[in-house]
C-alpha cells in the first residue's frame, strides 16, 4: 500500500511539473514508473497516465488561459488534425515492420530541454500575433497533421512534438505554446484514456486516483509559477525539468 502511494506521488509530481511547465505528456513519466515499480501491464499504465493527463492538462490550460497565454482558435484546428492524423499514422505504422522506437519521446524530451537552456525561446507575444490570421490557420493545419501522424506512427511524443513545432516552426511565444499544447492534450488524453479503458477494462482504481490527484496538484502549482515567471527564467526552468525528467525515465528504462 505504502509503495503504491509513494510511487504514484513521485510519478504524479514529475508528470505534473512536466505538464504545467512544458506541456509534457504525463505518459512519459507515469507509464515507466507504474510498469517498473508496481508491475502494472503497460497498456493499463498508459491508460492511467492518459487519464492523469486529462485533469492536469485541463487545469494547466485554464491557468494559461486565465493569463491570456492560450490560442484557442488555432488550438482547436490543430487538435482536429492531430486526432485525424494520429489514427492515420497508427494505421500506416501497423503496415510497416520494425517501426517501434521505445525511447523516442524521452530522447526528444532531453534534446528539447537542452535546447531551451542553450537557445531560449524569446519570441514576444506581439511578434507572434503580427502574423496574419490566414497564415496561422494554414500553419495550424499543417502542424496538426505532422504532429498527429508522427505520434500515431511512433506511438509517443505528442506533448513534446507540439511544443517543439509551436515554438520552433510556428514562432509561438513560450507561454502561449505551452498553454495551447496543454489545451489540445486535454482532449486527446481524454479520447486516449477512454479508448484504453474501453478496450483493456477497468484499471487499478486506487492507483488511478493517486496518480490523477498528484498530477493535478503539481500541474496546477507548475502552471501558476510558469505564468508568473520571466521568459528567460521560464526557458531555463523548463529546460532543467525536461532534462531531469527525461534522464530519470531513461535510467528507469535501462537499469531498473
Amino acid at each position: 500500500m505504502w509503495i503504491k502511494i509513494i510511487v504514484c506521488f513521485i510519478a504524479g509530481a514529475g508528470a505534473g511539473l512536466g505538464t504545467g511547465f512544458a506541456g509534457m505528456s504525463a505518459a512519459a513519466v507515469i507509464t515507466p514508473m507504474l510498469v517498473t515499480f508496481l508491475g502494472l501491464p503497460a497498456y493499463e499504465a498508459v491508460g492511467i497516465a492518459l487519464a492523469s493527463d486529462v485533469l492536469a492538462s485541463a487545469v494547466s490550460a485554464y491557468t494559461y488561459g486565465k493569463n491570456r497565454n492560450l490560442d484557442i482558435k488555432n488550438g482547436l484546428i490543430m487538435m482536429a488534425m492531430v486526432l485525424v492524423f494520429t489514427m492515420l499514422g497508427s494505421f500506416v505504422s501497423s503496415k510497416v515492420p520494425n517501426t517501434a522506437m521505445g525511447n523516442f519521446s524521452v530522447v526528444m524530451t532531453l534534446i528539447l530541454g537542452i535546447k531551451f537552456i542553450v537557445k531560449p525561446v524569446m519570441t514576444t507575444k506581439e511578434k507572434m500575433l503580427s502574423e496574419s490570421a490566414k497564415k496561422r490557420v494554414i500553419q495550424s493545419l499543417i502542424a496538426g497533421s505532422l504532429i498527429g501522424f508522427i505520434c500515431g506512427f511512433v506511438g509517443a511524443g505528442g506533448g513534446m512534438m507540439m511544443l517543439l513545432i509551436l515554438t520552433a516552426v510556428l514562432g509561438y511565444e513560450l507561454k502561449t505554446a505551452v498553454g495551447t499544447s496543454v489545451f489540445i492534450m486535454t482532449f486527446t488524453a481524454l479520447v486516449g484514456s477512454a479508448s484504453h479503458f474501453a478496450i483493456g477494462g477497468a484499471p487499478d482504481w486506487f492507483v488511478l486516483a493517486l496518480c490523477v490527484a498528484s498530477t493535478f496538484v503539481w500541474a496546477r502549482i507548475a502552471a501558476v509559477i510558469a505564468n508568473r515567471a520571466k521568459p528567460v527564467t521560464l526557458n531555463r526552468a523548463t529546460g532543467v525539468i525536461l532534462i531531469v525528467l527525461s534522464a530519470a525515465v531513461l535510467i528507469v528504462n535501462i537499469f531498473v
